[in-house]
């Protein structure tokens, strides 16, 4: 029965993984206010750096300058600290070029200003990310 249940059949989509499940699950049970609209801007702009590294969702330069303008309109109409916000205009500006070096050092710049903010598996997702940009 168990080896039933890890068969899909041929003509199935493959599941498709959500890349930060913990950032998403902090920001449905953070109370209403900054604590909410902290780590929901961090979901926002992680999932911008996540699409990056996997050449599945790759998008044209275009497109993710759009988007990235898109997430800075989004965050300047929210209630966050500024060096918070400061940082995550940085990571939104970075996931506009094709760096992944530079989104990594501003992934690490918005972990630095969150760390407080943040539970620990909402910074490790971040912290993974991070990793897997700059390798």
């Amino acid at each position: 029965m168990s080896q039933l249940a890890g068969a899909r059949a041929p003509y199935s989509l493959r599941p498709v993984a959500f890349p930060l499940p913990a950032l998403a699950a902090l920001g449905a049970r953070a109370p209403l206010g900054g604590p909410r609209e902290t780590a929901l801007a961090c979901l926002l702009v992680g999932r911008l750096a996540a699409e990056l590294m996997d050449p599945a969702w790759a998008l044209s330069p275009d497109l993710r300058k759009t988007r990235a303008l898109g997430a800075r309109q989004w965050l300047s109409g929210t209630t966050l600290a500024p060096p918070v916000r400061a940082a995550l205009l940085r990571l939104t500006e970075a996931t506009a070029t094709e760096r992944a070096t530079a989104v990594a050092e501003a992934l690490d710049s918005v972990m630095t200003v969150t760390a407080n903010q943040l539970d620990p598996a909402a910074r490790l997702e971040l912290g993974k990310l991070a990793q897997a940009l700059a390798e």
